[in-house]
């Protein structure tokens, strides 16, 4: 199938800080988020002057993508929007439609299966179309790639770099905690066709960047950036309390690793620079933060892969099968789709 255009989709953040309190009111809109914990997170963004690295990260990818694409022939424009900022997907998709796209592709940063991290894209990008009306280009969203070697080897990368920052006398107490954004323990269970497809995914890119970048040493999953109504479970442990329990276990040092995302925005450089740090610090435990891909030339080169595997007429011999692959575009009705949504629920 042809396809005349690519569109990068991602989270969005502010840039400067009379945007961080808007910002925040459409990420959290309807999802009963305490005042509290909003106000919290503003402060998390004001410290940093109230920039979000995530917009410049995606500029960054943007432009890599761009010359990749010319450099191996793929004669795709490659544009941008947001879910939460600008700038937005639904003015993106006006652009797209003036200037004469007619079938897209989308890479959405987030590599794994779920409902925020995969269906809610879905939904944006609908919602972007039907704001557009009906000569809005259709767009159809690449597939998760948790497993493609392309976000694997960079994360274990990192994670040698960040390791060899240790003192290798007390590797044998050394551990790799590898980290990714917590959800409802509901959501989770609804992630997929069958369920728990996030948690499953994230268990394997685990595996898969501990057999590569260190056999020898002990790993765990944990999570991060917790919200929502307190009274709401989520996937724990949380990596500031796993840290205190590590460090009750003779533990001395920590590579964090977070496999949970493609770039070092807000979450990453406050929960695990910032706080978790601090957490490590307090309880006398080396700590040494993993990179995530950012703009590594592996990386922007899967996005070529992935558009190759649609658009290439050995697009299926093209497919690296490393897992258990959803559909190219398409999703069951039912998938991900947290339970209170379900028809008749």
């Amino acid at each position: 199938m042809a396809y005349d255009a690519l569109v990068l989709v991602s989270f969005g953040g502010p840039e400067r800080p009379e945007d961080v309190r808007p910002f925040l009111q459409n990420v959290t809109r309807g999802r009963g988020v305490p005042p509290e914990r909003l106000e919290e997170v503003v402060q998390h963004y004001l410290h940093f002057g109230g920039v979000s690295p995530i917009n410049q990260q995606c500029r960054e990818l943007l432009a890599a993508i761009r010359e990749d694409f010319a450099a191996h022939g793929v004669d795709l424009p490659v544009y941008w929007g947001n879910r939460n900022w600008d700038p937005m997907l639904a003015d993106t998709v006006a652009r797209m439609r003036d200037d004469g796209v007619k079938r897209a592709l989308a890479f959405v940063t987030s590599a794994y299966g779920g409902y925020s991290s995969c269906r809610q894209y879905q939904e944006d990008i609908a919602a972007a179309r039907a704001a557009v009306g009906p000569d809005a280009p259709v767009i159809e969203k690449l597939r998760q790639f948790w497993d493609h070697p392309g976000f694997v080897e960079p994360h274990a990368d990192a994670v040698r770099t960040a390791l060899a920052q240790l003192d290798p006398a007390r590797r044998e107490s050394t551990r790799l905690v590898f980290v990714a954004h917590s959800i409802p323990t509901s959501m989770a269970a609804t992630a997929g066709p069958h369920g728990g497809r996030y948690t499953a995914q994230l268990e394997e890119t685990a595996r898969l960047v501990h057999a590569a970048a260190a056999p020898d040493l002990p790993y765990d999953l944990v999570w991060q950036s917790r919200s929502g109504p307190p009274q709401v479970p989520w996937l724990e442990p949380d990596i500031n309390d796993h840290l205190a329990a590590l460090a009750t276990q003779g533990v001395t040092g920590v590579v964090v690793s977070p496999i949970g995302f493609v770039s070092d925005h807000l979450e990453v450089v406050w929960d695990l620079d910032t706080e978790a740090l601090d957490t490590a610090k307090q309880l006398g435990l080396e700590f040494v933060r993993a990179g995530t891909p950012g703009t590594d030339p592996r990386f922007v080169a899967m996005v070529r892969e992935l558009v190759l595997e649609r658009t290439a007429p050995d697009g299926e011999r093209l497919r690296r099968r490393l897992g258990d692959l959803p559909m190219w575009d398409t999703c069951s009705t039912a998938c991900c789709v947290p339970p209170a949504r379900r028809p008749g629920a």
